[in-house]
């Protein structure tokens, strides 16, 4: 998924996030948005319910899946919307006690797929661990690691995703948009809690990359709702995209992004052993690139053409030791590096590219000479798996099996802006680069027990993990709120779920987080 230089920079947030094929959004011609506003209630399957049971931590649990739709209406009744969801529940478990947690991805324009098959749900696929499988067939397993022992579980695919389609009075105009979005999944919230009987539940949210965006605005939107939520987990997070602007070239952009993905460059190089001295330990050298990042590299930067030579002499051999590339690259890059172009540059001797996603995959090149890679490794490790195993699980393991496609992403739907209401509106709070960090404040703010845990791949190019720690340090809220972020680092990528290793410590970490946020209640 690399990011087309074409593409103005306001423009790449609605992009940054999981799975989007940036290239698209840029290169995708004019096209007819399918008819999705006029589908009936007749075109849709009815809910499927099935009875499963799995062995977690040695104990047996019984548990309810329910595959289908909610219908989201608009001020006049009419239907809008039909939102897909699977969820999972404890069987026999007390509302008021069983906390419920609701899960989706990013892009904006995945579906949960990822998450879905991936992180924590009953089922899982395997993939490589930062190794490509090939083609079919995949294992899908009983997930050793599913949260079902600590919490119900909803995956929710974002409006006409997944088995979800705009209908009746709906139009795309109505969904595609920061506000828009948080608006459908508040709905689908208080719709799903009247159906079931789950308003007295204790209640989490859980985002992953655009998901993370998602989430602070929609905590806060809920709080204004009257709907309390107990705790907000931010996986690979992007709040500020107005701090992830690098320009069109390394010059003439903020220099803020160079500091924020120089220790997510170091880590990967650090992987690939691609260090002219190889640290024995990833997370005290990664916590020494994090400091020289914000002080003396980003000083420097800020010096620009009054920068000495002896500082910038100090300041390439720093960067050639952190990152792996060469002084004369360095320095003919002006010490600014995108992070596009090391994926390309890092492995180039060896005829190869490494992942944004993922920094641990890598797959071989066309061209030598490129200036970024033309996909994203991670997809080739990825893609086939996930979408095999949703399709294969959903209809025939759940029984949930519609004539309709199962969407896994809709971008080119959203960044057409040749279609009627097409195109994501990224406006929030006035402001045309969205910024969510204001409503994750609020929300802290607002209910001083909310909890909030961010988790953060080491090797995710996607959502730079130094800089989601800046934008939650910089929240400007009470200093003894600050203590209700939890921080989880691991050595994975964007997709923690796709380091075995990794998942086991996540899950752990979020079982204690639980368990702290709900204090026994």
């Amino acid at each position: 998924m690399k990011r087309p230089l074409s593409l103005p920079t306001a423009s790449l947030g609605i992009a940054l996030a999981l799975g989007v094929p940036l290239a698209s959004l840029a290169a995708t011609p004019p096209a007819v948005h399918p008819k999705t506003a006029t589908l009936s209630n007749a075109h849709f399957y009815p809910d499927k319910v099935t009875e499963h049971a799995i062995v977690l931590d040695g104990k047996t649990i019984h548990y309810t899946a329910r595959a289908g739709t909610i219908v989201l209406r608009n001020e006049q009744h009419q239907p809008t919307l039909r939102m897909f969801y699977v969820a999972y529940t404890k069987n026999g478990a007390s509302p008021e006690k069983r906390p419920i947690t609701f899960l989706y991805n990013g892009g904006p324009g995945s579906s949960s797929m990822w998450l879905h098959m991936g992180s924590w749900g009953p089922v899982r696929v395997e993939v490589g661990d930062g190794t490509i499988l090939g083609g079919p067939p995949y294992r899908i397993v009983k997930n050793r690691y599913s949260l079902l022992n600590v919490t119900d579980l909803v995956f929710i695919d974002m409006p006409d995703s997944g088995f979800g389609r705009i209908v009746g009075a709906g139009t795309p105009k109505m969904f595609f948009g920061v506000d828009k979005d948080v608006a459908a999944f508040g709905q689908f919230i208080e719709r799903y809690s009247s159906a079931f009987g789950r308003w007295n539940s204790p209640k989490f949210l859980y985002g992953e990359s655009y998901g993370t965006t998602r989430s602070a605005a929609l905590v806060h939107y809920l709080q204004q709702k009257g709907v309390g939520v107990n705790g907000v987990v931010l996986q690979s997070s992007i709040l500020n995209f107005g701090l992830d602007v690098t320009g069109a070239t390394p010059i003439g952009g903020s220099d803020w992004a160079y500091a924020f993905y120089l220790p997510t460059e170091a880590a990967t190089a650090w992987y690939h052993h691609a260090l002219p001295q190889q640290p024995a330990h990833l997370r005290p050298f990664v916590a020494k690139v994090s400091a020289f990042a914000l002080n003396e590299y980003l000083n420097a930067l800020a010096r620009g053409s009054q920068l000495s030579r002896r500082t910038r002499d100090a300041v390439v051999a720093k960067l050639h030791a952190y990152t792996g590339l060469s002084e004369r690259f360095i320095r003919n890059n002006n010490l600014r590096v995108p992070y596009w172009r090391y994926e390309s540059q890092l492995l180039r001797n060896q005829g190869l590219e490494t992942g944004r996603l993922d920094g641990r995959f890598m797959t071989d090149t066309t061209d030598g000479a490129e200036n970024q890679p033309r996909w994203d490794p991670t997809d080739a490790a990825i893609d086939y798996p996930y979408t095999t195993a949703i399709n294969q699980y959903l209809r025939v393991n759940l029984k949930y099996d519609p004539t309709l496609q199962y969407r896994t992403q809709i971008y080119n739907i959203i960044a057409n802006d040749g279609i009627p209401g097409g195109g994501w509106d990224n406006t929030h709070r006035g402001n045309p680069t969205t910024d969510v960090t204001p409503d994750l404040a609020d929300a802290l703010s607002y209910d001083p027990h909310l909890q909030i845990f961010s988790a953060n791949g080491y090797y995710d190019f996607a959502t730079p993990f130094l800089e989601t720690e800046f934008a939650l340090d910089h929240l400007n809220v009470r200093p003894a709120l600050l203590q209700n972020i939890t921080y989880g680092f691991y050595k994975s990528g964007h997709m923690i779920y796709l380091a075995p290793k990794a998942l086991a410590r996540y899950h752990a970490d979020l079982e204690r987080w639980y368990a702290a946020t709900l204090g026994g209640r």
